[in-house]
């Protein structure tokens, strides 16, 4: 409001011709960014302006302790999810949100509001709030401009990052992906045909390389298996049996999977091999 003031009082101070002449452009201090991710199926888009540090103190300073921050420059910071997800454990209903904080020296509060086009924190409401959460800073880098990270990102769970000068201040986005794609993979096993062993074993390989329901996937490539028994279903057989603790079953089931071998996967075997070898070590 008030450059908008002073480029008003400015204008109206130019005598007529100069209030008339060609318009030119320029670049916003604090420039936009967009950051996108996805996390197993979800998109996440974090929209925001980067303002820089220039000498000055920021956190405790600039950036007030205690006080609501815009989490940037210009617009508020906004932030969408294409599907519902969890913010450092809790739920937050998929959409586009405002992303405001209240940093502090020990403890930030990261705020999720449901007015997502604002100017800066200025109209910000409490009672829009869809949701708060409490976030640990922690040191950092140097980082002379403002900037969103993602350094860690699964198909479950990404961590994002708002930095800027020497401190980050994390939170943690879930999915839940592994366990919506088994839900999908028990209802699409069930309504398979007699003769499919395809979706029983990409349902069970899914579980396997993931590391869950071992005993639910071990029944379903038993399934694949006992319906078309080949080098791929009993690779991800032995491979089950492996994750359970049973080697010296996923060392003969991996062999008989070897002798399944035809020219279009002969490929896959130094791999069962290799596999077979650390099993037997």
């Amino acid at each position: 409001m008030r450059n908008t003031a002073f480029a008003l009082a400015l204008t109206l101070a130019l005598p007529l011709g100069a209030q008339n002449a060609p318009s030119f452009k320029v670049p916003r201090p604090s420039p936009k960014s967009v950051l996108t991710q996805t996390i197993g199926f979800t998109d996440v888009t974090i929209t925001y302006s980067r303002p820089s540090a220039k000498g000055r103190q920021i956190f405790g300073g600039l950036v007030p302790y205690g006080q609501v921050w815009r989490t940037g420059a210009n617009e508020a910071t906004t932030i969408s999810f294409s599907d519902d997800v969890t913010i450092n454990g809790q739920a937050l209903p998929k959409g586009t949100y405002s992303l405001h904080t209240i940093p502090g020296k020990d403890q930030w509060t990261i705020i999720f509001n449901k007015v997502a086009n604002q100017w800066g924190s200025f109209n910000y409401e409490q009672a829009q709030d869809a949701l708060r959460v409490n976030a640990k800073p922690h040191g950092d880098e140097y980082n002379e401009v403002m900037v969103f990270s993602i350094p860690k990102v699964t198909a479950d769970e990404a961590t994002v990052e708002i930095k800027w000068t020497n401190v980050a201040v994390p939170f943690t986005i879930g999915t839940g992906t592994t366990q919506k794609v088994l839900a999908e993979a028990r209802a699409a096993v069930a309504a398979a045909k007699p003769d499919d062993w395809q979706t029983p074993m990409r349902a069970g390989s899914f579980a396997v390389d993931n590391r869950v329901e071992l005993q639910e996937a071990s029944r379903w490539l038993d399934q694949s298996i006992k319906i078309n028994e080949n080098l791929m279903n009993l690779f991800a057989k032995a491979r089950a049996q492996a994750a359970m603790g049973d080697r010296a079953g996923a060392i003969a089931t991996a062999q008989r999977a070897i002798s399944k071998a035809t020219k279009e996967n002969a490929e896959e075997v130094p791999e069962i091999e290799h596999s077979i070898a650390s099993w037997k070590s």
